[in-house]
Order: structure tokens, then sequence, then C-alpha cells
């Protein structure tokens, strides 16, 4: 482990070292995401588009699962080497890892198995179902290797190794891109040819990810004679990791939701949305690196108690989120008819996504706090408020702003209930972080 920058490195430079590798592959990765959205809307198929998009949250799913090894791991891992307990990294990155691949393959077959009436579920109808029934397959035969590559991303950038966890990540996503147009369009595969490109860029990464661990890591372990962990510990990964999947799975069922409730509008207005949030991607993944970057030094310094650094950390992280929030706010409000022509030409569809991609970019500074809330809860241990913050913005209280606004405002209250979730979650977020944890830090030494 890079032990100089852990505990030499002044507080904002160590921040910036880590966080800017995972920015840059969180770009990438949205780049590839925004390539697929333009190479399938090319084909002026709004039924292909739709179809596609509502397999959205079947990601979403996959990657709720590999967040409960990667981030309940990463959380653990970052506390154990502030401990200074090696052997016990050892142990749980092989766990992590392992536990990772089966929860994956079950998935995916479970996936198969009900993959008619789940796509039902997700909103297909008898004109998308031929659509988004390749993908979804293609999707779920390669769900071991999709959320096994969180394991190995997540806990190389505990170790210190932000920049090799960015190259894994955009090795894969590079592939993916070129991928793309050839399976798309010139092999004609269509939506299948946008999942095999995709899981193509997941196996890169994976790949990578193991060579790097075999080769460079110092803590890091792939061998299955080492998966043994206590019960202690697997409560502390999945303590953390399953408030961490469970944002995730939400999100899936908000979005689900949302389609359902977007359906009697039409196919055009579920198009729409799966492009808004594919552009919003450009705010929430920034803001998605900028706050996972930071994870190791919580984990470290809060494993070490220097509580004097966490609070350092603590200043800069949220003036620098927030910031890049704003700036990111106003660019793509300001821009959002001209970005939607950027990937349809559709009139219709640019007119009503126009509207929901102000409103969706309108809450990004709030959902960045949300995020960099939970974030510290993670990073510290802190099970119960990782846990409400978890089923709060993208869960309880969208859930609940979507239902009585789409009752109360019809297609305009769907489209404006993110904001107010986001509004609702950012307060309660900041007081329970000031109560929870905040208070501690301020009279420790």
């Amino acid at each position: 482990m890079d032990n100089e920058l852990f505990e030499n490195t002044p507080v904002h430079k160590a921040y910036i070292r880590l966080a800017l590798p995972l920015v840059f592959s969180m770009i990438v990765t949205m780049i590839y995401n925004l390539a697929d959205t333009y190479f399938i809307a090319a084909t002026g198929n709004t039924s292909l588009v739709a179809g596609v998009s509502l397999c959205a949250p079947v990601f979403t799913l996959l990657m709720a699962f590999g967040n409960i090894f990667g981030q309940g791991g990463t959380s653990l891992i970052s506390r154990m080497l502030g401990q200074k307990d090696a052997a016990g990294v050892r142990r749980v990155s092989a766990f992590c890892f392992y536990g990772a691949l089966l929860c994956g393959a079950v998935v995916g077959g479970i996936m198969l198995i009900f993959s008619g009436p789940l796509l039902r579920v997700l909103g297909a109808d008898d004109q998308t179902l031929g659509h988004a029934m390749p993908y979804y397959t293609v999707l779920a035969i390669g769900a071991p290797f999709t959320v096994a590559s969180f394991i190995p991303s997540n806990l190389l950038r505990a170790e210190g190794m932000s920049r090799e966890s960015m190259i894994g990540s955009v090795s894969g996503a590079v592939l993916n891109i070129i991928l793309d147009p050839i399976l798309i369009s010139v092999c004609g595969m269509g939506a299948m040819g946008a999942a095999v490109a995709t899981v193509a860029g997941y196996l890169l990464s994976d790949f990578y990810f193991c060579m790097v661990i075999l080769k460079k890591s110092r803590h890091l372990s792939l061998s299955p004679a080492e998966i043994k962990i206590s019960g202690d510990q697997a409560a502390q990964i999945f303590g953390i990791g399953i408030p961490a999947a469970i944002t995730n799975i939400c999100s899936s069922v908000c979005m689900v939701l949302t389609n359902q409730l977007l359906l009697p509008y039409g196919n055009d207005k579920i198009a729409a949305m799966g492009i808004v949030l594919k552009v919003t991607l450009v705010a929430q993944l920034i803001m998605t690196g900028l706050a996972f970057g930071g994870q190791p030094l919580i984990g470290y310094f809060y494993g070490a108690k220097n509580h004097e650094k966490m609070r350092r950390l603590i200043r800069f992280s949220f003036s620098f989120i927030s910031i890049t929030a704003l700036v990111l706010t106003v660019i793509i409000f300001a821009g959002a008819p001209l970005i939607l022509r950027g990937f349809i030409d559709t009139e219709e569809i640019i007119s009503i996504g126009t509207v929901m991609l102000r409103w969706q970019v309108s809450s990004s500074l709030m959902a960045a706090l949300v995020q960099l809330f939970t974030i510290y809860f993670q990073s510290t241990g802190r099970m119960v408020g990782s846990f409400l913050l978890s089923i709060s913005r993208q869960g309880v209280v969208f859930i609940l702003v979507l239902v009585i606004l789409a009752k109360v405002a019809g297609l305009n209250g769907i489209i404006a209930a993110q904001f107010a979730a986001d509004l609702i979650s950012a307060v309660f977020a900041a007081l329970l972080f000031y109560k929870q944890l905040y208070r501690e830090l301020l009279t420790e030494k």
C-alpha cells in the first residue's frame, strides 16, 4: 500500500490523486453509455430505443449485487489497512471476489428462467419485447462477469492503486465503444450486439484486474484458500454492502415504476426518459467518482483514529463536490435541447426530453451531497446511517413522491418527482450526518 499517500500527503492532494483516476474512468464509462445510446438511437426505431431503455434497471441490479461485496469489502479493507491488519485484508478480498462471482451466476440464472415475466414487469409491451429480449438475455448470461468486475475495481483503490483501477475500467469501456457500431450496425445484430459489446468489455476489465492483483498487489488476494472470514467481518461486509446494494436495487425499482407510469403516455415518453437518464450520467458519474474517490482516505483515517485529518477531509470534499455539481448543472441545463438533438432527431422526443432533462439535472447538487453523506457512513462502518440513506433518495422518498405527484400532476408530476425527492433526502441526510458522525469528530482529537 502507498503509505506515503495515506499518511504524509496533504489531505486535498491525496483526495485528488485518488479521485481523479476514478472520475476519468467514470467519464469513459459515461461516454460508452452515451455511445451505446447513440448507435441504438441512430436506427431511428423508437421501439428499439425504448426496448433497450427498459433494460437499464438490469444494469443497476447487477451493480447492486457487485456493490454488496465491492463497497462492503472496500469499507472494511480501508479500515483494516489503517489498523495494519494485512492478513485480514487478504481473506476479505478473496471472500468478496468469489462471493461476487457466485452471486452473479445465481442472479443470471434466475433472470434467464423468468425472462418473460421479468421483462413485462420492466415495462415491455408487444412492440418493445422483441428488442428487449435479446439484449436482456445476453446481459443475464454475462451477469457473473459484470458483478465480479465491481470487486477488484473497488478494492484496488482501497490499497491506493486508483490508477490501475482506472485502467481496468477504461479498457473495458473502450472495447465496448469499439464493438458497438460494429455489432449493432455493421453486423446487423441490433440490441443483441449492444449487449454483447457490453459483456465483452466487462470480461476484458476482469482479466486486467486479476492480472494486477496477482502481479502488483501487496495485500489483496484471489486465492480460494483464503476466503474464510470471521462472522464479525462478514457482518461488516454485508452490513455496509447490503445498504449500498439497496441504493441500486431501489434505483431499479424506481426506474421500473417510472416506466410503468410513463407507459400510458406512450413509448416516446419512455424513449425520451431513457435518453435523459443516460445524459444525466454526465453529472452523476462525475459526482460518483469524486465521492467514491475519497472512500479509501475516509476508511483509512477513521481506522487509524486520525480525526483531525477526517475533519479536513470533510471540509474539502464537500466544498469541492458542491462547486463541481453546480458547474455541471448550469452546463447541462443550458445545453439540454442541443444535447438531446445529438442523439435523436424526433422533435416530439426532443421537446419532452428537454423538460425531463432540466428537471433531472436541477437536483444534481442535492443528489451529490446525499451520495457523499452516504459514502462517509459506509466508509466509517455506520450501518444504520448507511441503511437509512440507502432507502431514502432512490427508495422510499422517491416512490412516495413519484406516486403522489403522478396522481396530482400527471406527466408533469412524474417528471418533477426526482427533484422533489432529492430535496427532501438532502435535508434528511445532512441532519443524520451531523447527529451520527460529525459531532463525534468535532469532540474527539
